[in-house]
């Protein structure tokens, strides 16, 4: 059977797939399914659940979200709280989406730190977790989408598709016989494309501030925000991070904006089989040690 490309929106973000007409199907059922767990805009999500009793009592969650909040957790130690899910007070701080965005006053900043941390949050036995804060709010936007293109890959996978192609919103999981090639867009113009990489059997994605943005006194700030200060990333336009999981490579993406380019490229040349490209405020381009580049056809 041809393979059919399907342009959807979901989980807020622009969803394209490469498969058969049956497996399309099947992914769109699977992405829908993982929102339905993880969504923040949702009563009854576990993301919500959680939140509702934070600082109150455990709750109980399905395993795979058990496993997902483990991973998020032993990121976040790796890269010393760069990534964190429990920052979801400071993004709501931080909207810069809100008509009319004020800056927040910096007791506000404060009060949210004090609900923001990983280290609040307790794995417990039988796939109980325990937000040890009251007010605390986690998210999963900085890993879930990559979570949706591994779990949509993985069932493909298991019914013989041999290679596909997953976007979401430049987030891509790419597999096949022969490399894809990825462009890398110019943070001044998403249009064109800076470079170009080829992709076998791994995974990209890129955190960029050319969308979401705020300048304060001449300084262009990105919507990632740094859970350890409260404030938002200066200074670094786009991240592209290229790893074996689409689920690694969005955290990482995320947390090498907070690092910087010279934490963030050390981090990420002591990890197997990760690259990365960082544009800061000044086009300046840095990259990993192991990366291969083609330059723009």
């Amino acid at each position: 059977m041809p393979d059919n490309k399907l342009h959807i929106r979901l989980m807020g973000s622009d969803f394209e797939l490469i498969g058969t007409e049956q497996r399309l199907e099947q992914g769109v059922a699977e992405i829908k399914r993982i929102e339905a767990l993880l969504t923040e805009f949702n009563d009854t999500s576990v993301t919500a659940q959680l939140n509702a009793n934070a600082g109150l009592q455990p709750v109980t969650v399905p395993a795979e979200v058990y496993q997902l909040i483990q991973r998020c957790l032993r990121l976040s130690a790796i890269s010393q709280g760069a990534f964190d899910i429990s920052s979801g007070l400071l993004k709501r701080l931080f909207n810069f989406k809100q008509h009319n965005f004020q800056w927040p006053q910096s007791s506000a900043i404060a009060d949210a730190l004090q609900k923001t941390g990983y280290r609040y949050i307790t794995l417990l036995d039988n796939n109980r977790i325990l937000l040890q804060q009251k007010g605390m709010r986690i998210g999963f936007g900085a890993i879930g989408k990559g979570y949706a293109a591994d779990k949509v890959k993985a069932l493909w996978i298991a019914a013989g598709a041999s290679s596909g192609v997953i976007n979401a919103s430049g987030d891509l999981s790419a597999w096949g016989s022969e490399p894809w090639k990825v462009g890398i867009a110019n943070p001044d113009d998403p249009e064109k494309m800076l470079m170009w990489l080829p992709v076998q059997n791994a995974s990209v994605a890129t955190s960029g501030n050319y969308e979401q943005y705020i300048e304060r006194n001449g300084i262009r700030y990105s919507h990632n925000i740094d859970p350890r200060t409260g404030k938002p990333v200066p200074y670094i336009k786009s991240v592209t991070v290229i790893s074996p999981s689409a689920e690694l490579s969005d955290a990482l993406a995320t947390a090498v904006t907070v690092m910087g380019p010279s934490v963030g490229l050390d981090f990420i040349n002591q990890l197997p089989d990760v690259h990365c490209i960082i544009i800061d405020s000044k086009n300046k381009i840095f990259q990993s040690e192991k990366i291969q580049i083609h330059a723009k056809a």
